[in-house]
Formats: C-alpha cells, sequence, structure tokens
C-alpha cells in the first residue's frame, strides 16, 4: 500500500441493530398521547381511576421538591407508557402528575401501552413491555433518557417485602416515608433531565444562554 493511501477497515454492520425512532416519530406519539384526565377518561374503569386517585391524594410535595422544580426553564416532554389496570402505574404517575402541576415547563402526556405497538416496543425493560416507563425528550423531541418501572426505592421495598408479582395491585397504599423515598427518586430523574437540557450546547445556542 502506497504511504500516500488512507487507512482503512471494512465497515461491520451488526444484524439487528435497527434504527430507533426519529424526533418526528416521537413527536407523533407524544402528539397521540393523553393529559392525565384525559387518559383515565380515555381507559380506566371506575376501580382504576379510585385506586389512582387515592393514590393522588396521598401524594405531598415537600419546600424542597418544589423548589427544584420552581427552577426548571426548560420545556421537557415527558411521555409515559403506561396502563390504566397496572398497580405500580396508579402508585406512580400521580407523582408526575404533581411534578407537572408545580412547573409549567413539565409537558407531560401519558400512552396506553397497547395504543401504538410499534412505539411501545421501544421502551422495553429488561426485555419485557412493563410499565410505567416514562421516556423524556427535548423540546425539539430528540429522546433523553428513559426510566422504569420502579425506582431503586420501590425495588428495595419490593425486595424486603419478597414481592412475587411483576405488578402490584394498587390496593395497598406504600408507607409515608417509602412515598417519600419514591417522589424523590422520581425527582431526582426529573431534576437530572432538565439540567441535561439546560447545559446542552445546542440548546444554549438555540435560546441563546
Amino acid at each position: 500500500m502506497s504511504p500516500s493511501q488512507p487507512i482503512t477497515s471494512p465497515r461491520s454492520i451488526i444484524p439487528g441493530s435497527g434504527s430507533p425512532p426519529t424526533p418526528t416519530a416521537w413527536q407523533s406519539a407524544f402528539s397521540n398521547a393523553l393529559p392525565y384526565e384525559a387518559f383515565l377518561k380515555e381507559y380506566a374503569t371506575v376501580e382504576n381511576k379510585e385506586k389512582w386517585e387515592t393514590a393522588r391524594s396521598h401524594v405531598s410535595l415537600t419546600s424542597d421538591h418544589q423548589k427544584v422544580l420552581e427552577g426548571f426553564v426548560r420545556r421537557m416532554p415527558v411521555m409515559v407508557l403506561t396502563g390504566a389496570w397496572c398497580g405500580d402505574c396508579a402508585s406512580q404517575c400521580p407523582i408526575f402528575k404533581h411534578f407537572s402541576d408545580a412547573t409549567t415547563c413539565i409537558d407531560l402526556r401519558f400512552l396506553d401501552r397497547d395504543a401504538q405497538p410499534e412505539i411501545a416496543a421501544h421502551l422495553t425493560v429488561c426485555g419485557g413491555q412493563r410499565v410505567p416507563v416514562a421516556i423524556f425528550l427535548s423540546e425539539d423531541f430528540f429522546p433523553i433518557v428513559t426510566h422504569g418501572d420502579r425506582t431503586l426505592s420501590a425495588y428495595r421495598i419490593a425486595i424486603a417485602e419478597h414481592a412475587g408479582s411483576s405488578c402490584s395491585t394498587g390496593i395497598i397504599q406504600p408507607s409515608e416515608e417509602a412515598l417519600q423515598s419514591v417522589i424523590s427518586d422520581w425527582l431526582d430523574v426529573f431534576e437530572r433531565v432538565q439540567l441535561i437540557l439546560r447545559l446542552s450546547g445546542r440548546l444554549r445556542k438555540i435560546h441563546n444562554d
């Protein structure tokens, strides 16, 4: 080989690597997802609604939680893959509603697990279609992170109680201490995404900040 010729290596194609959804696809899915009350009206039975609203009434944000949320400045669309029938969803999704009520920066939507299978396929946990799973997006719908189906605190509680089911019933409400731990876990995820967006060089150029 001549010294003037570039050294190249053959391109390796990984079978099954596929293509993730584009920002346009995520935006379309988000547009088809529903706000909290509209989601429950569309998909929840009377029993489902009672579980979600009971859980919602038990959620309270501390002054520290409020302070974090009030400091958000970037719009962050959050789409939660969920099921009205799911106990884990009934206990956690109302937390997200409280977050979104505390700041206009969180644009929160809920997508039924079976409504758009082509999107749900990209939101699996350990190869399974578990819920809830939240995908956090930039204002122009680039995916940032996904998180679900339970937080670390929730899994610690589950393993301590030797929980055997893949999805709780949502009938038994967690203790106040356990609930506050789960709220803090989720707020850490929301805050991390907000900081990623806030410090993004690309978005700082757009907003000139």
